[in-house]
């Protein structure tokens, strides 16, 4: 039940186009909040909020050095959201395998009558 919690909060953290531009830009190496906040076209207080999720879904990790908080990616936290898609695809894998060979036996049988 925890590791469901723990990817409901992961999914929520990725749901958002401005978190996922965020997390692309970690991607290439740590950030200010200044640096992360400029090319988004909203009031500072709005975007922390929005690092906020992130930092609370441990996707992401920061350090406060003085008066500057910088934030870097926690790519440890993204092997919850692969697991989970991981298994939807091996169940969805499984099934379409079982039609296919439902589908192979109506016609095996349709050839044969």
């Amino acid at each position: 039940m925890a590791q469901i919690a723990v990817a409901d909060d992961v999914f929520h953290a990725l749901a958002n186009p401005t978190r996922r531009r965020v997390l692309e830009r970690l991607s290439v190496g740590p950030a200010t909040v200044s640096e992360l906040a400029a090319p988004f076209d909203m009031q500072l207080p709005s975007f922390v909020q929005h690092l906020s999720v992130l930092e609370q879904s441990r996707l992401v990790k920061s350090k406060k050095r003085g008066r500057v908080r910088t934030y870097e990616i926690a790519p440890e936290r993204f092997k919850v959201a692969e697991d989970w898609l991981t298994e939807r695809r091996r169940s969805w894998e499984a099934r379409l395998d079982r039609f296919d060979e439902y589908v192979k036996q109506l016609k095996q049988k349709e050839q044969e009558s």
